[in-house]
């Protein structure tokens, strides 16, 4: 009776992709000696997503590049960026990249514009008062509840400007509704972890207004809100950041399809294999 070759698992596929040539000097040339942790985080988050292994492996490497090129680490308990599985219009399941809201923060720090820069929820009480002219904010009132108001986000540049930005719950809650695509998503940020969505939303609409922007917060704020606001479409394989651009080509994953005649699972060939697997806290 002949045996038919069974297909590879989606995991085995990521791990022999990643081990690539190709692939790794892609991760290589952006993250340098971090390379190797940096893609054995990617097996780790894979591993431990059943919503993620849906995906196609080689999307979810292209996604995990962008993260790569900010050097922001794919890790849940950190919040600095995350790669979020969608359903398309065609019922494919699409890994998408998103930053948090402490990749924002860490961006901007980068920029070295910025003095402070903060952002924390409202307890009920907390809001003491506002200026409607200079803008300014009291949150100095008691906490009379553990109920949260509302959400703001401040910033004070090294040239003295500073300013700060409130908004209750319910605005941003009507804010993610009205421009967020993902919003009633189940599995969407929005249903399992508001309070951090609510404060990048804040957050980046300080940012986008008031704050200083480098060439790379540009392309991520503008990229973020366009995501919000669009309806779920099929991702190419292309990573831009500012003016640099980063291919994963289609020729690097011609080796690792099931069924291929260079599979190249030996672990002397794929280094990778061999790689320690941190646990990324998921």
């Amino acid at each position: 009776m002949e045996n038919k070759q069974q297909p590879k698992k989606k995991i085995d596929v990521l791990k022999t992709t990643l081990n690539a040539p190709s692939v790794q000097q892609q991760f290589s040339n952006v993250l340098k000696d971090n390379a190797e942790a940096f893609m054995a985080g990617i097996i780790d988050l894979y591993n431990s997503d059943n919503y993620l292994q849906n995906c196609d492996p080689k999307l979810v490497i292209a996604e995990a590049l962008k993260a790569a090129v900010l050097k922001l680490p794919l890790n849940k308990a950190l919040g600095f960026s995350y790669l979020v599985p969608y359903k398309n219009k065609q019922g494919e399941f699409i890994p998408t990249f998103q930053i948090g809201y402490k990749g924002l923060i860490q961006l901007a720090m980068r920029t070295g514009q910025y003095r402070i820069i903060n952002a924390d929820v409202v307890f009920e009480g907390e809001l003491k008062s506002r200026d409607k002219l200079t803008g300014e904010i009291d949150f100095t009132g008691e906490r009379s509840s553990e109920n949260i108001e509302g959400y703001f986000a401040h910033i004070e540049m090294l040239n003295g400007f500073s300013k700060t930005l409130y908004m209750t719950k319910q605005q941003v809650t009507n804010h993610a509704k009205k421009y967020s695509a993902s919003y009633n998503y189940s599995q969407s940020a929005w249903k399992t972890n508001f309070d951090e969505m609510a404060l990048k939303t804040v957050l980046r609409n300080l940012l986008s207004h008031y704050g200083f922007l480098s060439v790379e917060m540009m392309g991520v704020i503008d990229k973020d809100i366009r995501e919000d606001i669009k309806e779920y479409r099929d991702e190419d394989v292309k990573v831009l950041t500012g003016s640099k651009e980063v291919k994963i080509e289609e020729s690097d994953f011609e080796d690792v399809r099931p069924g291929s005649k260079d599979e190249n699972t030996d672990s002397q060939k794929n280094p990778t294999n061999n790689i320690p697997q941190s646990n990324p806290g998921f």
